[in-house]
């Protein structure tokens, strides 16, 4: 995942934006709607920030894994996760663009607004596949393609996502369908270009 640095600097104020609270509500309704979630399911969040998406799910599933690979967020939530010891959450420093896949499999995999910051799309699917037991789902929530004012100038990942080829890409990496639902919109009135971007969910079965 590009752009760790400036996670890094962001992670402390991160919770404190309305709408990425808002956004993470969302996508877990969704979610929740969409995918037979227990409390013996096993998930993994790639790509967790904070952690809002998997506070918000935690009552509904099992043991969750939170990875991201920036240190910033993963100390922020760590600080969360103290003041929460009755959870079975545990961070985990991973960045599946460069490191080796981690021992533990999974029932689960789901990633909020990380997608459009990964370098090699196909690779990560493909690992994301590999740790998924069958029958398991992902979820992937992201941008829809977008004009570039989302991030604007000097940004280096993806702008969002056409949905077709995004299912491409999933069939490719083994997964069976993809479906998906526009789940949220983000309104930047400031912006030079497209001010509203949706955000859609995508969910796969393995």
């Amino acid at each position: 995942m590009n752009m760790t640095n400036q996670f890094d600097q962001r992670a402390l104020t991160w919770d404190a934006d309305p709408t990425k609270t808002a956004r993470a509500q969302a996508v877990a309704e969704a979610m929740r709607r969409r995918v037979p979630l227990a409390p013996t399911l096993r998930a993994l969040e790639y790509g967790c920030g904070t952690g809002l998406l998997s506070f918000a799910l935690h009552q509904a599933l099992g043991p969750i894994t939170l990875a991201d690979s920036s240190d910033g967020m993963l100390a922020v939530l760590a600080d969360k996760l103290a003041a929460r010891p009755d959870l079975r959450m545990r961070p985990l420093k991973l960045d599946l663009g460069t490191d080796a896949l981690p021992g533990e499999r999974f029932d689960l995999i789901y990633a909020l607004m990380t997608f459009h910051h990964i370098d090699d799309v196909d690779k990560v699917l493909a690992a994301f596949h590999a740790l998924l037991d069958a029958p398991g789902y992902l979820c992937i929530a992201d941008l829809d393609a977008e004009d570039g004012s989302f991030h604007g100038p000097g940004f280096t990942g993806h702008r969002g996502f056409e949905r077709d080829d995004l299912a491409a890409r999933v069939r490719r990496a083994g997964f069976a369908g993809a479906d998906f639902d526009t789940v949220f919109r983000i309104t930047k009135n400031d912006s030079p270009g497209q001010k509203e971007f949706p955000v859609f969910l995508m969910v796969a079965r393995k």
